[in-house]
């Protein structure tokens, strides 16, 4: 079951809200001692981490199947969920499996209980399927690498969570409705993502120079160098027009010469940009995931143009706290 897009962070009556995780949507099954444990898209993740698949066979019922996100937690003082870790762990198969499973333990945070025991729990409403989770965990008496998704009914909860659970690397929330069944595929959630506001500097653009379909946007970092920290979505024609006005074609030593630009966090395919004079300043919301190097990880909201700041204006890039 999915999840759509909404703007209003207010929990409605008679539905409930669960933390939403920057991590790995999975689905884990145990069936006469086999495990399952797939993407969203299918791939098989089995492989990549054996401490799951493990603790799934020695401690989970037979014939029961979970709904989940897959995170590495970042021990330390300065504890948060790591991406990075995790999106490392994807391709490790055999003894690089287990070696990083060791160095950065997997955890599975369920969020769905679609079947116990042979018995299909997708058609149960989200309340029973819930109670019918929660007492597995309590049954079962799991712990790491398992762990129970939070859900409430209480507003104030959801808005606690919204203020403070950020700086750990929570992207959000996930509004379920009480009464509804499981529908695999349909959108029938809402999600909501916590978006903070900031500027950037534009280096470089996709399309045109004068109605630019995305900006690709950096940061000074301590060291005086203009590093790249992301892209923003595709900018409505009026914006990329008025933006585009006001950039100029890059001249000798612009400090992107030569670099290549991924389509996406974690893929290879490059973009075809067009150089520009770090001279704008763009306003962008950016929501909390990010690599350790402090570059966005997801495409910003490109809010407005800048002119009347000076790239000298904006802070320093922060790497993560992680």
């Amino acid at each position: 079951m999915l999840a759509a897009s909404v703007n209003d962070p207010e929990l409605p009556a008679g539905w409930a809200a669960e933390v939403k995780w920057d991590g790995f949507r999975a689905l884990l099954s145990v069936d006469g001692g086999q495990v399952v444990l797939r993407s969203r898209r299918g791939t098989d993740m089995a492989p990549a981490f054996p401490e799951i698949v493990s603790a799934a066979a020695h401690q989970l019922p037979d014939a029961t199947a979970l709904d989940g996100e897959l995170i590495v937690w970042e021990a330390g003082e300065a504890g948060r969920i790591a991406f990075e870790r995790l999106q490392n762990r994807l391709h490790r198969r055999g003894a690089g499996a287990r070696q990083a499973a060791a160095q950065a333990p997997a955890h599975f945070v369920a969020f769905d209980l679609l079947r116990r025991s042979g018995t299909d729990t997708t058609h149960w409403p989200y309340l029973q399927r819930r109670t019918a989770l929660e007492a597995l965990f309590r049954q079962q008496r799991l712990t790491a690498p398992w762990a129970l998704c939070p859900s409430t009914t209480d507003p104030a909860t959801v808005r606690e969570w919204l203020t403070t659970w950020g700086a750990v690397g929570v992207e959000g929330v996930i509004f379920k409705r009480l009464q509804d069944p499981y529908r695999p595929g349909v959108r029938g959630w809402r999600k909501y993502k916590v978006y903070e506001t900031g500027e950037a500097i534009v280096g470089a653009v996709t399309g045109p120079l004068t109605t630019p379909r995305t900006l690709l946007l950096g940061l000074y970092d301590d060291t005086g160098r203009l590093q790249y920290t992301g892209r923003t979505t595709t900018l409505a024609r009026t914006a990329g027009t008025t933006t585009g006005n006001l950039l100029t074609a890059a001249g000798p030593g612009h400090p992107w010469t030569g670099w290549t630009f991924s389509a996406g966090w974690g893929t290879r395919t490059t973009l075809d940009v067009t150089l520009v004079d770090p001279e704008l300043v763009a306003e962008v919301g950016v929501d909390v995931a990010r690599d350790s190097s402090g570059r966005w990880r997801h495409p910003v909201r490109f809010h407005r143009a800048r002119p009347d700041l000076s790239p000298t204006d904006i802070p320093r890039l922060s790497p993560s706290p992680h």
